[in-house]
Formats: C-alpha cells, structure tokens, sequence
C-alpha cells in the first residue's frame, strides 16, 4: 500500500533513509530547489508522514546517488544526523558534517567528523545507536592524498588505498573513541554496521592487493577489535569499485547479511545468518531469480528470519529468508529505474510491517515514493 509523500512542484527529491526506534520509524531525505540542497526528516503516523522538519540547507553539499545522508535517533529525543559538504574543488573532496539535536526540532551548527583536514573523500557513513552514544563507521580518504611542501593536498594516480575508519560519539557529536579498522578498503561501496550482545560490528566491501572484493566483517569485542574477515569468499576479483554495498541487521547475536556479487560474472543477491554476534556463518543462501543489479537491503523479522530488497533492472523486489535456506516468494513491491538517479531502495520493519522507501527518477523532478506492506 502506497503512503502519501509530500511533493511540491519544482523540487527535486532525493537519498532517502529509513530506520525505527522505539516503535517509530523516521525518513529522511534531500531536497533541492535553485542549486540549494535542505536535509529534512519526517516520522510516519496513522494518517501518513508527518510535516517534515528541516536538519541543515546549504549549497556547497556533495550530493551522490550511493553515498547519502542519514538520520539515527537516540533515547530521550536526542538526534543525530550528517550530510556531506564539499571541501575543495576536486570531484570528490568533501567532508562528513555531523549535526545534533536534543529534540527533534532545532539542530545545532554541524561539525566535522573527521580530524584529518585533508580534501579528499570521507564518506559511506553508516551509524547506529549504542546505549546512549552514537557508533558511526565510514570510508576516509586521508591515506589516498599527501601534502605537497606547498601544504596542499594531492592525489595522484597512484595513490594509497581507501581506509575503514569507525567512532563512538556522544550525544552532541564530540568523538569518545576513534580507531581505523581497515587499512585497505573497496573505495565506494557502502559500509553497513549493527549492534549485537557482543557489541557493534561493521560490514564492508574489502579488497585485497590482488583486488579481490569480498565482503568483510569486523567486530568490536571486549573493547577489542577482532582482524577483518570474509563473512564468505566469493572471490570477486574486480578492479574498479561496483558501487554496491552490503547490509547487515541484528536481534541480539543473530545477524543477518545481505550482498551483492559477480564473482565468475555471475550477478547475484546473497544472505547470510550468524548466531554468535559475527564470529560464524553458515552457508550463504541465493535471493535472487532473475539479473539482478544488487542495491540490497535487509531486516530482521524474528531472530531466525529476514527480509530482504533488491533490483532486477527497474524492478524493486522484496523476499522472505530464513536461516533453514527456505525462501519466501518474491514479491513485486514497485517499479523503478536502473538509472543511478533512483538511488537504493530504502527497507525497514516496525510491528512486522515493511516499510520501504526510494527514489523515482522517472518523473520531471525525482521524487520519493514509500509503501508499507502490512501482509507480507
């Protein structure tokens, strides 16, 4: 069933962000009107989406089909949230900017999240709460760059890798811990984290000096972090990043996994379950049924079953998994585009009801479109 999502004539819409806590779910999203970008959010109820609430508005944003703002709420109304700001004149030299608020309703001035200073890439955030903090994980660009004796920085063809980095934040953004977590790192494909009884883990694209990209876990235990790992060795050998990636969702130490791969050209939509909080795996299991394009999203309906979303062309398809390898039937939830404008679709779960949202870039202006399946 479709949920009505405000339009005015003339903007255009974009990057949108699901999440539900504490019985709420959140959307957030990117507007632009005259070359002016607004980060604004909105919380369903009964009767539909609520009047939305403006975050930040600039003009200098960096604004990416796959590297998106995002929005996590806190206990006792506090917020957090953070868009991306260009820093220098080169394509993809912007900053990660992190705003607060205690309510909902005024934000503060947004910071920097990072301290390296340099005008490269920072990016790929994923965030999740913890306890009353904020964990955030994200791509940073400082080893790709170096400062010329002119103390200005240079990329050069042959550059130093990507890197993972992760951080704990208080409520106001302020950094309590940061580590880098992975020296070498796929460069674009999204980071995806969740918080397990052992505590937080994060999931990413790596890659290898070979430029092998499998998919790896790494997990925060005992204040320690464990060596990254593959969560499966597809032996995707790649050379450029495919833009693609994964999700994770957790209840408690059981974890679900989705991805996207093409190991051995063969394009595929994968899942895969733990029950110890990352530290195993079981066998992945196959989602996909036709040529599929990833854009993979996944929640966890129980401790043993998930859904999870995925394209086949312009198609947004939605299935039930379970960790016995029994697959629901595949359900059409709406037609999109293929285009990069459409973004990746948008999935949470509140009181067992899908709640999707994503991005039609077929009409005049793009816009966003959201649904909710009460019977799946």
């Amino acid at each position: 069933m479709a949920i009505n999502f405000f339009t005015e004539e003339g903007i255009q819409y974009g990057e949108p962000y699901l999440l539900t806590y504490q019985g709420k779910t959140f959307l957030s999203f990117r507007e632009t009107e005259n070359n002016t970008h607004r980060l604004r959010y909105t919380i369903l109820q009964e009767d539909g989406w609520a009047s939305p609430v403006t975050i930040a508005t600039g003009n200098n944003w960096f604004v990416n089909w796959a590297d998106y703002p995002q929005l996590v709420a806190l206990p006792k109304g506090n917020m957090l949230s953070f868009y991306l700001e260009k820093s220098g004149p080169s394509t993809f030299s912007y900053d990660i900017m992190v705003t607060t608020s205690t309510e909902g309703m005024n934000w503060d001035e947004a910071k920097i999240l990072h301290d390296d200073a340099k005008k490269v890439e920072h990016g790929f955030v994923s965030l999740q709460p913890y306890d009353e903090n904020v964990f955030i994980a994200w791509l940073d660009g400082r080893n790709t760059a170096e400062e010329t004796h002119h103390g200005h920085t240079q990329v050069h063809g042959e550059h130093g890798p990507m890197s993972l980095r992760g951080a704990i934040t208080d409520i106001k953004g302020n950094k309590l811990h940061e580590w880098e977590l992975d020296q070498r790192v796929c460069d674009c494909c999204q980071t995806t984290s969740a918080i397990t009884d052992n505590g937080p883990i994060v999931v990413y694209r790596g890659r290898s000096i070979t430029e092998i990209r499998n998919i790896n876990i790494i997990r925060l235990v005992n204040g320690q972090w464990t060596k990254p790992k593959p969560i499966y060795d597809d032996n995707w050998m790649i050379k450029g990043c495919p833009v693609n990636g994964p999700r994770a969702a957790a209840t408690g130490n059981h974890l679900a996994i989705a991805w996207f791969t093409e190991a051995q050209g063969k394009a595929e939509v994968k899942v895969i379950f733990s029950e110890d909080g990352g530290a195993t795996f079981g066998h992945p299991i196959l989602i996909n049924e036709g040529h599929t394009i990833g854009r993979v999203d996944i929640a966890m309906l129980d401790t043993d079953m998930a859904v999870v979303t995925w394209m086949e062309g312009p198609l947004i398809l939605a299935r039930k998994v379970k960790k016995d390898h029994s697959l629901g039937p595949v359900i059409t939830v709406a037609k999109s585009s293929d285009n990069r404008s459409s973004g990746f679709p948008q999935l949470t779960v509140n009181n067992g009801h899908l709640i999707l949202a994503w991005t039609d870039s077929n009409e005049a202006y793009p816009q966003i479109k959201t649904a909710i399946l009460k019977d799946f």
